[in-house]
């Protein structure tokens, strides 16, 4: 890159990305998280090149996931290429995946100032309506609620996410907080006024008085029925075998660097072990992050027990207690 592009840069550290942050507090800073072997990585980076240099004001951030593991595990990032979009040193969206169109339809709406951009960001309330209803379809079970399930914004949302907690059903959400355009639209567009608002298979439930009356009723589980069999199937792929590894790809192609890097380790470990390619089946990937309460890939797990993911791995093979721990001796 020229230096002319004084709005496209690398970060190579945490230290240096905190840095970039403050420095560029008051615009929008967009970071995108990417691998050096996976195409659509590229592709991203040329159309971030062509963004950079119309939205001058817009600070544009390359992040090598696996070289600043710090900053990729603060932020969750478990597939590349995934975007972070920052405003005030705040996260304020995200982007996952190889999305060229939403990528400049978001620069351009969070932007402020972007150069002659104004009013190309509008949504049209038929896009917006396909949006809603492709976030509504995202799980069986779909919460929008203020903030997330490990930092709810109001009592309400609180309340909820202990009901679902307590009658373990397995959900998505949705922070409304995070985007004002789809807290807006979706009060008109499900006809209810308020949040939190929980959807099952795509229909809207309600909200929080009637997940209480659907529990003092004993039908909470029926109207969510997924659930129960879900987590039915996630215990078991757990327990298949005594030492699972759930990964992108599987023993003879790993998908991501994470899970190269994993499946190396485990070779050398002379232990049997089964893998689950979690990119064949979006129920288990998203599922398993909850109840294992691990948000990133690889996992492994000994006897139906979550050891950890890549660095755990890493830090048991220094200490030499990896081939016991696989064994399950301690």
């Amino acid at each position: 890159m020229s230096d002319r592009m004084a709005n496209l840069t690398n970060a190579t550290s945490l230290q240096q990305f905190d840095q970039l942050l403050k420095n560029n507090s008051k615009s929008l800073t967009v970071v995108h998280f990417h691998a050096p072997w996976a195409p659509q990585c590229s592709q991203m980076n040329e159309v971030m090149t062509e963004l950079a240099k119309e939205h001058k004001h817009t600070m544009f951030v390359k992040l090598e996931a696996e070289a600043v593991p710090e900053v990729s595990e603060k932020y969750e990032i478990a597939s590349v290429p995934t975007f972070l979009f920052f405003k005030g040193g705040e996260k304020i969206d995200r982007l996952d995946g190889a999305h060229a169109p939403e990528l400049t339809n978001k620069v351009q709406r969070l932007g402020s100032g972007g150069g002659g951009a104004a009013g190309v960001g509008d949504v049209t309330k038929e896009d917006l309506n396909e949006r809603l209803k492709k976030l509504i379809n995202a799980a069986s079970c779909m919460l929008f609620m203020k903030g997330s399930p490990q930092e709810p914004r109001c009592g309400f949302s609180r309340q909820i996410v202990q009901i679902l907690k307590d009658h373990s059903i397995q959900y998505s959400s949705f922070d409304i907080l995070s985007d004002d355009k789809v807290r807006q639209a979706l009060k008109t567009y499900s006809n209810w006024p308020t949040y939190p608002q929980i959807y099952a298979n795509g229909e809207l439930v309600g909200g929080l008085d009637i997940l209480k009356e659907l529990v003092e009723a004993g039908e909470i589980e029926n109207t969510f029925p997924k659930t129960v069999s879900l987590e039915h199937r996630l215990k078991s792929l757990i327990n298949k075998s005594s030492v699972i590894l759930f990964m992108k790809g599987n023993k003879q192609a790993a998908k991501c660097g994470f899970s190269r890097q994993i499946l190396e380790i485990m070779n050398g470990a002379g232990v049997e072990y089964d893998t689950f390619d979690i990119l064949e089946d979006e129920e288990v990937r998203q599922g398993l992050k909850t109840y294992s309460n691990w948000p990133t890939y690889p996992q492994l797990y000994v006897k139906g027990d979550l050891i950890g993911g890549l660095d755990i791995v890493k830090e048991l093979k220094e200490n030499g207690e990896l081939v016991s721990v696989l064994k399950g001796e301690n």
